[in-house]
């Protein structure tokens, strides 16, 4: 177990009961926990307020995962991906999540408050939190292939914007010849 691991936390209105019994399980099994909400059941609120909170903290936090639950985990789960940096799995089975860890080198889990007991989502949680990526080449470079992608628009600005500033000399000079 991974004692100085930060663990980001957070859940909407389906899932906050869930999200309250695992901050408990993580905090006696000594974990850093910051709880990201909901801190009140509020059926009005939304998964994906929730869900970028804990997806900006993981990005932002060396040593951290994240852990996401909405009533289905896919609404938390597509959110989280949003966000640079994260890679965000659905959990709901115990090989998923191994899988998901020791090749895809997830990030943050995403879970399915409605469709599994509290008991069976706190084994996801170990699972998820105690297994290693593998590191194997082909698995490091899908996710350079994937980092790669999250780049593209910075790059596309700086070429806009390189671009802006050589037509904008142009038309300068052409307007003053």
């Amino acid at each position: 177990m991974e004692n100085n691991l930060k663990i980001f936390i957070g859940a909407d209105h389906r899932g906050f009961e869930l999200k309250n019994f695992l901050v408990e399980k993580l905090k006696l099994h000594n974990y850093e926990v910051v709880d990201l909400g909901a801190y009140k059941f509020d059926p009005e609120d939304d998964y994906t307020d929730i869900a970028l909170k804990v997806a900006k903290a993981v990005s932002k936090e060396k040593n951290s995962k994240g852990i996401v639950i909405c009533g289905s985990g896919i609404g938390v789960c597509i959110t989280a991906n949003k966000v640079k940096g994260i890679r965000a799995g659905f959990g709901n089975d115990i090989e998923i999540v191994r899988k998901a860890r020791e090749d895809d080198d997830i990030n943050v889990l995403a879970l399915p408050a409605d469709f599994i007991p509290q008991e069976s989502a706190w084994i996801l949680v170990e699972i998820f939190l105690n297994t290693r990526f593998k590191g194997e080449e082909r698995y490091l470079r899908r996710i350079k292939k994937i980092e790669k992608y999250e780049r593209l628009p910075i790059y596309l600005i700086f070429v806009l914007f390189v671009g802006l500033i050589v037509l904008s000399l142009l038309f300068f000079f052409k307007l003053f010849s």
